[in-house]
C-alpha cells in the first residue's frame, strides 16, 4: 500500500547462551515447574562462606536458562536476593551473582527485565559499575597482586555491563536511570582500555548502541572527551577480528550520534564509518570458517602431542604453583595447576569467526539504518563537497560540540555518496550469496561450530535487507545502470528458485521477495524490462501468499501489483493479467489479515487502471462485480477489526484504499459500459 519502507534494525537482545528453551530442552533439563532447586540455591545465597555463596549464584546462572524454572524464582525474589550480591566482600561472589542476572535478563525476555528495573536492580547495579571504574583506577592492591585484581574487576565488569546492557535494550526506564546516574561516564572508562581488554569494550560498545538510540538527552553528555574515547576504538589500528566487531560497533554508536556532531565533522565521520563497514564486508566469511576450523584442529593436535611429552617427563599431570592463592576468609592454600591449563585457550578460533560473522551482520544493519534515517525527494538534493579521505577524521572530527549542523537532507547526501564511494552495493550483492558449502558442511560436522550456520544465514537475510534499501535509495546509475539491476534480478531468481523448498524458510523468504519488490519497482519506474517469467512470478506467489508471516504475503501481493502494471501496458498478455487478477481478488476477500487485503486491492489498482489488456481482462473476470459485492465487506472489516488490531498508520493507509476502492468502481462502472455497450 505506497511505497514500501525498511524497516531500522534494533540491536538483538543479547543471550550468552543461544535460545535458553531450545538449549534446555537439547541438554533434557527442560521440566515442569518446580521450586526445589529454586528455593535451596536462594537459601545458601544467605550462606556466611563466600565459597558457598558463590556455588549458589553459579548453580542460579544455570538454572535461569530454563525457562519453566523462571516462575519460581520470581516468586521468591531472585532479583532482590541477587541484588546485594553484586556488592558482595568476596570478587568472586560478585561476578557470579552478575553473571547469574545476565543469564536471567538475557533468557528473562521484557517483562522480566522491566520487573528487575521495578525491584531496584539498578542501584546495586550501577554501585558496582562505580567501584569497578575505582577499582581499575586503584593502586592499592600490592604489585606482586595486582595484575590479578585488575584482571578480576575487570571480569566483573563485564558481567555488570551485560547485565546493563540487556536491561537497558528492554526497559526505558532503565535507560533513563543509566543517562541521571552518570554511567556514560564509567562505561567510556571501560571502552577506553580496548586495547588491554577487547571483551569489555565491546561489551561496552554493544550497550552504548543501545543507550544512544533516540536518546537526545543522553546525547548531550558528549563532551568533546567523551567523543574522543570513540573515535580511538573507531580507528584503532589493530585488525584482529574481535576489534574488527568493535570498530564496527562503535561506528553504530557513532552514527547514533550523528545530530550532537559539528557540521564541518559529518562528512568525515559519514565516511570514516562507511569506510569500516566496506573492510568489514570485503572479508570472506565463508572462507574464514574453513581456514580457522583447520587452525583449531590444528592447535588441538599439537596441545595433545605437548600434553602427551609434559606428562611423560612429569610423570604426573600436576604441577605445584609457587604462588599462593589467598581465598577470602579462609587460609591459604596451594594451587594445583593442570597441564592443559598451561596451554594456549582451544576456543580461540572460534571466538574469532564469531566475532567476524556478529560484526558483518551490525555492519549490514547499520547500512540498513543509514538509508533509512532520511527519504528526501529527488529535487531537494543539493550540491554537496563530500571528503574521501575518511581519516582526515581523526584529525578534527570530535575536537569541537558547538557550530552549525548538517541538515537532515544533507546528511542523506553524504550517506548516499559514501554509499557508491566505498562500493557498498557490490558488496551487499556479494553477501546475498547462499553460505559457502563447505564451511557449512564443516560447522555441521562440529558440533561447537554447528551454530554458526544460523549465523551465516542470518548475514544473507540481512543483505537481502540491505539490498532492498540500496535498490530504493540510491540512484539506477549509482547501481551499475540498466544490464545491472537486470542481472540482480537474474541472480535473485536463482537464489529463490534454486531452493525448492523456498517457502518454509520464512525469514529468508521475507528478505528476498523484499528485496524483489523494491528492485522490480525500480525497474518499472526506470522501464527497464524484467526478467521473472509469469511461471516463476506465480509460483513465488502462490507460494509465498499461504505463509504465516504477513510481510511475505504483502511482499508476493505486491509483487504481482507491479509486474502486472507492466504487463498491462502490453500486447498479448491478456491470460496473464486474467490470472494475476484472479489471484489478487481472491487474496483482497479471503486473507484473514486487513493489511494484506488493502495491499492486494492496491495491486489491483494498479494493475487494472490502464491499458486495452487490462481493461479487456478486468471484464473477462468480472472484476467490477466482485469489487461491489466485496465493498461493504471491507468496510465493516475495518470498523469492526481496525482499532483492535492495527497500528493508528495502518488505519489510515486502509482508509485511503477504502477511498481509492470507491473510486476504483466508480471507474471499472465506465469502462465496463464503455466495453459492453
Amino acid at each position: 500500500m505506497g511505497k514500501s519502507r525498511t524497516k531500522r534494525f534494533k540491536r538483538p537482545q543479547f543471550s550468552p547462551t543461544g535460545d535458553c528453551q531450545a538449549e534446555a530442552a537439547a541438554n533434557g533439563t527442560e521440566r515442569e515447574e518446580d521450586d526445589g532447586p529454586a528455593a535451596e540455591l536462594l537459601e545458601k545465597l544467605q550462606h556466611p562462606s563466600a565459597e558457598v555463596r558463590e556455588c549458589a549464584c553459579a548453580g542460579l546462572a544455570r538454572l535461569v536458562q530454563q525457562r519453566p524454572a523462571l516462575p519460581g524464582l520470581l516468586r521468591r525474589d531472585a532479583v532482590r536476593r541477587l541484588g546485594p550480591l553484586l556488592l558482595d566482600p568476596s570478587l568472586a561472589v560478585r561476578e557470579t551473582a552478575a553473571g547469574a542476572l545476565r543469564n536471567l535478563s538475557a533468557c528473562g525476555g521484557f517483562d522480566i527485565c522491566d520487573d528487575m528495573v521495578t525491584k531496584d536492580i539498578m542501584t546495586p547495579l550501577v554501585a558496582l559499575l562505580k567501584e569497578c571504574s575505582a577499582g581499575l583506577d586503584s593502586n592499592e592492591t600490592s604489585p606482586e597482586k595486582k595484575d590479578r585484581s585488575r584482571n578480576s574487576v575487570e571480569n566483573i565488569a563485564n558481567e555488570a555491563v551485560n547485565v546493563l546492557w540487556n536491561i537497558c535494550e528492554c526497559s526505558s526506564r532503565a535507560v533513563s536511570i543509566f543517562t541521571k546516574e552518570g554511567c556514560l561516564e564509567i562505561v567510556l572508562k571501560y571502552l577506553s582500555r580496548f586495547s588491554t581488554n577487547v571483551d569489555l569494550a565491546i561489551s561496552v560498545a554493544y550497550c552504548l548502541q543501545t543507550v544512544t538510540e533516540d536518546n537526545p538527552e543522553l546525547l548531550k553528555s558528549f563532551s568533546a572527551p567523551a567523543l574522543h574515547v570513540l573515535e580511538s576504538a573507531m580507528l584503532s589500528p589493530v585488525n584482529s577480528m574481535e576489534y574488527i566487531l568493535l570498530k564496527t560497533l562503535v561506528s553504530g554508536t557513532v552514527w547514533n550520534l550523528k545530530d550532537v556532531i559539528p557540521s564541518k565533522s559529518q562528512a568525515e565521520i559519514i565516511n570514516a564509518i562507511l569506510k569500516i563497514l566496506s573492510e568489514v564486508l570485503e572479508m570472506d566469511a565463508g572462507e574464514t570458517v574453513i581456514r580457522m576450523k583447520e587452525a583449531e584442529t590444528q592447535k588441538l593436535k599439537t596441545a595433545a602431542e605437548t600434553e602427551e611429552i609434559l606428562e611423560n617427563a612429569n610423570g604426573d599431570v600436576l604441577i605445584e604453583d609457587d604462588e599462593m592463592e589467598e581465598i577470602p576468609h579462609r587460609r591459604k592454600v596451594r594451587r594445583k595447576t593442570f597441564i592443559s591449563d598451561l596451554l594456549p585457550p582451544t576456543d580461540k578460533e572460534l571466538r574469532e569467526t564469531i566475532a567476524l560473522l556478529t560484526a558483518q551482520q551490525t555492519a549490514l544493519e547499520l547500512i540498513v539504518n543509514m538509508c533509512c534515517s532520511e527519504d528526501p525527494s529527488d529535487d531537494e538534493w543539493e550540491e554537496l563537497s563530500s571528503s574521501d579521505e575518511s581519516d582526515a577524521f581523526m584529525e578534527n572530527s570530535f575536537s569541537e560540540c558547538g557550530g552549525q549542523l548538517l541538515s537532515p537532507l544533507c546528511l542523506s547526501h553524504e550517506v548516499h555518496t559514501a554509499l557508491t564511494n566505498y562500493l557498498i552495493p557490490k558488496k551487499v550483492f556479494e553477501k546475498t550469496a547462499f553460505p559457502n558449502s563447505i564451511a557449512v558442511d564443516i560447522c555441521f560436522r562440529n558440533p561447537t561450530w554447528k551454530p554458526l550456520i544460523k549465523k551465516m544465514n542470518t548475514i544473507q537475510c540481512r543483505a537481502l535487507v540491505c539490498l532492498q534499501s540500496l535498490v530504493s535509495l540510491l540512484d539506477v546509475d549509482h547501481l551499475g545502470g540498466a544490464p545491472a539491476l537486470q542481472a540482480l534480478a537474474q541472480h535473485l531468481s536463482q537464489l529463490l528458485f534454486s531452493q525448492p523448498d523456498f517457502a518454509e524458510h520464512v525469514d529468508f523468504l521475507e528478505a528476498i521477495s523484499s528485496a524483489l519488490r523494491a528492485l522490480l519497482q525500480t525497474m518499472a519506474s526506470k522501464s527497464i524490462s524484467q526478467c521473472m517469467t509469469a511461471d516463476q512470478l506465480m509460483t513465488l506467489c502462490k507460494a509465498g501468499i499461504h505463509s504465516s508471516n504477513v510481510g511475505v504475503r504483502v511482499n508476493v501481493v505486491s509483487i504481482l501489483g507491479i509486474t502486472g502494471s507492466v504487463l498491462a501496458k502490453e500486447d498479448g498478455t491478456l491470460e496473464t493479467l486474467k490470472a494475476i487478477g484472479c489471484f489478487l481478488l481472491e487474496v483482497a476477500t479471503k486473507d484473514p489479515s486487513l493489511v494484506v487485503a488493502g495491499e492486494a486491492l492496491d495491486a489491483l489498482f494498479d494493475v487494472f487502471a490502464d491499458g486495452k489488456e487490462a481493461e479487456r481482462a478486468s471484464v473477462q473476470i468480472k472484476l467490477l462485480s466482485a469489487l461491489k459485492e466485496f465493498q461493504p465487506v471491507f468496510k465493516m472489516k475495518i470498523r469492526k477489526e481496525g482499532r483492535g488490531k492495527y497500528s493508528p498508520d495502518q488505519l489510515c493507509v486502509l482508509d485511503n484504499v477504502k477511498m481509492n476502492l470507491r473510486r476504483f468502481v466508480a471507474y471499472q462502472e465506465t469502462v465496463e459500459k464503455r466495453l459492453t455497450s
